[in-house]
């Protein structure tokens, strides 16, 4: 069986001592920046999630065989063309071939509450869209000649539920949504084992035997460091060390070749106080005044991750390293608790176009400038598809809720992966 991290040998990779002791890197403080979020009305508190499991089906279906006629010749041309390109200016265009998958069919990795196939709605043309950008290629994606691109490589996603969206998209485009028993679970290589008591494991990890390809998701909804005040008591407070990045990266930094970060959504005073994550920097609580403006502490917090992690890149060299920007909500008429709806069905009411040069993600797009944490930049063009959220569809719909943050899947996120893959 093909091992991942802990026998890097098999990678081709090497382990350097510098590698090994990248764990406490300091952070540094950011200088100036934005604080403004992208959207206007905060979240105080997503929906409650249900049904979310990503267990590897035991069907007895054949094994997938990763064979294809697709010749992957021209991606690094392809990649020198682009090299300048600006994925996030372009336009939406109809295309019969979507969707990339089934969304009732890749029922081992997409979760049913995001499976819009699976609930009472009816109309489903937000599914046959696909991005173009201006003035540059995106080849069309083909799972097989991605896999062979990744060959022996590991693809991190860690962030919020909409980095998990991210990553339940990119598994059901990687397996075509179909049934792939054969795919390893590789969870307990990187201590993602479901506590006792727990709903769900602080992630999943994925690996594809045929090219020793992995894919895994790590929760990390801040970006920094959670630790509880105390580890026996599951109601006691948490410190949420600003200044410091989540353990898991520390630790596992050098077995990736592409991550995938995300933060936004849960900076607020209401998810704050339902997590109990209590502000600190300099390994002690917080007395900045500052940073009782959340935005503020969010800046801080992320301008000093991405110093961070640019600092670890000259030591991991293969690492490609992205920060996708905030994911946009569309409630109106409210939030999701007080009767905000998104119950639009027709695509691109909003325009189909983005024409400016900079992000609407002035915080992700400040924090990346001058560094080699590359900006997978996804707001604007998501802001021009309020239609294809799950809005008040569910496996069991709750009355007057509608979720105007998640999407369907398949849907947006599938774009968000077609243009890191791109950008890889």
């Amino acid at each position: 069986m093909m091992k991942g991290c802990k026998f890097t040998m098999l990678k081709g990779i090497h382990v350097s001592i510098a590698l090994l002791t990248l764990g406490f890197t300091p952070f540094f403080r950011s200088s100036g920046g934005h604080t403004e979020e992208v959207n206007k009305p905060i979240l105080k508190k997503e929906a409650p999630m249900i049904g979310e499991q990503h267990n590897p089906s035991s069907s007895t279906k054949s094994v997938t065989s990763f064979t294809s006629d697709v010749e992957d010749s021209g991606e690094e041309e392809l990649s020198a063309q682009n090299a300048d390109c600006n994925y996030a200016k372009g336009r939406w265009v109809a295309d019969s071939r979507r969707p990339l998958y089934s969304g009732a069919g890749c029922k081992q990795w997409l979760s049913g509450m995001w499976a819009c196939r699976l609930t009472q709605r009816t109309d489903f043309s937000f599914e046959g869209y696909r991005w173009q950008p201006k003035k540059c290629k995106m080849k069309e994606f083909n799972r097989f000649s991605f896999l062979r691109r990744m060959r022996n490589k590991t693809i991190a996603f860690v962030g919020d539920s909409l980095g998990r969206q991210q990553f339940q998209s990119m598994m059901c485009m990687v397996s075509g949504g179909e049934e792939m028993p054969e795919v390893e679970d590789a969870a307990r290589e990187y201590g993602l084992v479901k506590p006792r008591g727990a709903k769900r494991p602080d992630g999943w990890v994925y690996r594809f035997p045929s090219t020793n390809t992995t894919i895994l998701y790590y929760w990390s909804a801040s970006l920094s460091d959670l630790v509880p005040f105390n580890s026996s008591d599951k109601n006691s407070n948490v410190a949420m060390h600003l200044d410091r990045p989540p353990a898991f990266l520390r630790r596992y930094l050098h077995c990736f070749d592409v991550l995938v970060l995300n933060t936004g959504h849960h900076w607020n005073r209401g998810k704050l106080e339902l997590n109990r994550w209590v502000m600190h920097v300099n390994g002690k609580p917080n007395e900045n005044k500052e940073f009782e403006d959340i935005g503020k502490a969010k800046n801080f917090t992320v301008h000093s991750f991405v110093r961070w992690l640019d600092s670890q890149l000259m030591s991991h060299p293969r690492l490609k390293a992205f920060f996708r920007t905030i994911s946009p909500r569309h409630y109106r008429n409210g939030d999701w608790n007080t009767g905000g709806t998104c119950n639009n069905t027709i695509p691109l009411s909003r325009g189909s176009e983005v024409l400016q040069d900079e992000s609407n993600d002035k915080v992700i797009e400040s924090a990346v400038k001058g560094t080699k944490v590359k900006i997978l930049d996804i707001t604007a063009i998501s802001e021009l598809r309020d239609e294809a959220h799950m809005s008040s569809y569910s496996i069991r719909p709750t009355q007057g809720i509608n979720d105007c943050l998640h999407w369907c899947l398949p849907g947006v996120p599938d774009t968000w992966n077609e243009i890191l893959i791109a950008q890889i």
